[in-house]
């Protein structure tokens, strides 16, 4: 089963990724902050990540920034779903190595989509 790393602090819209993720039949795990992502990326791969930008601690940004520049984690797709949604924060997190970038408030059939493409 294809797993996704959700990284968001906002209760709210991590409820909505994972609801909108599980109705398409992907396991979800969810953590609000970069720390625990880290230590849940240690103990298990998950076949996607997605991030959100503003997070307590460290930012979405540069968690990204590190999954691709680690041997360990680079291979994994990432997928920046923010607020931040200019097109220079887009361009940003591309630069940063994501391979995706959907704004908020997250239109679910793109989200689906984009998903659905970068695990397949």
């Amino acid at each position: 089963m294809t797993t996704v790393l959700v990284v968001e602090d906002s209760l709210t819209d991590a409820g909505i990724l994972t609801l909108c993720l599980k109705r398409v039949g992907l396991a979800v795990i969810s953590v609000t902050n970069c720390k625990d992502a880290q230590i849940k990326l240690q103990s298990q791969k998950p076949d996607l990540v997605i991030l959100d930008v503003i997070l307590p601690g460290q930012s979405g940004f540069e968690l990204c920034r590190e999954l691709k520049s680690s041997s360990d984690t680079r291979h994994i797709p990432v997928v920046i779903c923010s607020t931040k949604g200019t097109e220079a924060d887009k361009l940003w997190g591309t630069m940063l190595g994501a391979d995706a970038y959907l704004s908020k408030p997250v239109d679910q059939n793109e989200l689906t989509n984009t998903v659905l493409r970068l695990t397949a």
